[in-house]
């Protein structure tokens, strides 16, 4: 099978030059695909007031809890294809590029249905505030209306991280991130549209990265081409990704319930309080997708050497990898903290705001690496084909330390600074179990490579 310039040889050769080569344009996409929300953070923050602000950001942890399960196949699909590639099993890699792309439009109908029906009800169960919640509810029947789209794009990207494409998708989302920003002003600035306009502007940035996504891969040759007249799940292979793909999406699914739990606690504090953590929460989300860069290329790197036989690549793949997302995590982490005055105003003038993001951004930020650390030891186990382990022991050493936290140290400390060091201290210890359970697999994959 003849690579393509845009793919990236994972199996041989030295390797710390094509992990930066795959990692770096996969932190510029993730830090782009940000921006949209940002965008939307920035513009109602300066020109919509406070109170539009919470309302964008009430919706973030309810988004994530619900399209966390879905977007989880996508890792199912990623671990899959680069197997299939690594094993040079073009057919097979074919059924799954075809089926996972089929699946991403039924799961975003889908979702989209649900969340326009339902998700304004969840809100109201979360306690979002009597002023804060007629915005917040038009914002999120907006967004699920795109979710169609927006599934596809993270579908279809996956898939090409699988094969080692990730400039191109850097490319697609440099345009609909600019498309982002001119509509985020022409429609809150110029049609005073307020909330509904930033989410209009998110959804349709969103469907031109999905539809460039779609282009790229119907024109591609070999086993990533899409081909609509084959747009089908293959029950075998919807199976393969659901198995890998569900501990995936539940992991997410259980962190963002714990997320939205701590919103729930947030939103008890007041606007101001909800506003200054939805704030320092976006600035803290620019870290998170620059070092999730770093899991998604433990994840990929480790199945195409899996699919290859290549064990002990595999091992200075996890060593690289924990390398880079320390790094990025002390120096972009340490450096939103010092900064966080200056980059909390972007946000909001409102010194209250600011004084609780600078809170938050003071306990998370500066440990933030030890979430980068979690995530590596996650990628590298779900790329060896093991899927159930690191979602178990997330769900209980994170999520589950998490809820307890909050049920027990939080209600006899009811203050944000209480709430905020729950999220380092279960980290520390989720990555502490992760480790010891990659020492447990390495043995049992050394004796079949």
């Amino acid at each position: 099978m003849k690579r393509k310039s845009y793919e990236i040889d994972m199996c041989s050769g030295a390797l710390f030059p094509k992990i930066l080569l795959f990692a770096i344009p996969l932190m510029a996409s993730s830090i782009l695909q940000l921006l949209f929300n940002a965008a939307d953070m920035v513009v109602v923050g300066q020109f919509a007031g406070s109170t539009a602000l919470a309302a964008v950001g009430a919706n973030a942890a309810l988004i994530n809890l619900l399209t966390n399960l879905f977007i989880g196949f996508s890792v199912g699909a990623n671990v899959l294809v680069a197997q299939f590639y690594g094993a040079k099993r073009e057919k097979e890699m074919s059924k799954t590029v075809h089926s996972a792309i089929s699946l991403s439009l039924v799961c975003g109908v889908g979702l989209m249905v649900f969340g326009i029906v339902v998700a304004p009800q969840l809100l109201v169960v979360m306690g979002t505030p009597e002023d804060v919640l007629g915005q917040a509810v038009l914002y999120i029947r907006i967004y699920f209306a795109g979710m169609p789209v927006i599934l596809l794009y993270n579908f279809g990207s996956s898939i090409l991280r699988a094969v080692g494409d990730t400039q191109r998708p850097l490319y697609y989302l440099l345009a609909a991130g600019v498309i982002n920003i001119l509509l985020n002003l022409a429609f809150v600035i110029g049609f005073h549209m307020d909330v509904a306009g930033v989410a209009l502007a998110t959804v349709i940035s969103q469907a031109v990265s999905a539809g460039l996504i779609l282009r790229c891969m119907m024109r591609m040759e070999g086993g990533c081409k899409v081909e609509l007249r084959k747009l089908r799940p293959e029950k075998d292979i919807v199976l393969q990704i659901v198995r890998i793909g569900i501990p995936a999406g539940l992991q997410g699914t259980v962190f963002s319930l714990s997320n939205v739990l701590i919103q729930s606690s947030v939103n008890s504090f007041g606007s101001v309080a909800m506003a200054g953590n939805t704030a320092a929460s976006n600035i803290e989300s620019f870290i998170y997708m620059a070092m999730n860069a770093c899991h998604q290329t433990a994840l990929s790197f480790a199945s195409q050497n899996l699919g290859a036989g290549k064990y002990k690549r595999i091992q200075k793949v996890l060593a690289e990898c924990l390398a880079m997302v320390a790094v990025v995590g002390l120096g972009m982490g340490w450096a939103a903290y010092l900064c966080g005055p200056q980059l909390l105003r972007i946000y909001s003038s409102d010194p209250r705001v600011i004084q609780v993001g600078l809170l938050r951004l003071s306990v998370i930020c500066t440990t933030y690496c030890l979430c980068g650390i979690m995530d590596v030891l996650v990628g590298e186990l779900r790329g060896l084909g093991y899927a159930m382990m690191p979602m178990i022991v997330s769900l209980l050493g994170a999520c589950g330390f998490r809820i307890l936290w909050i049920f027990t140290v939080f209600r006899q400390e009811h203050s944000l600074l209480s709430l905020y060091i729950s999220y380092p201290v279960s980290w520390a210890l989720t990555a502490a179990v992760h480790l010891a359970c990659y020492f447990w697999v390495r043995k049992k994959v050394a004796s079949i490579c």
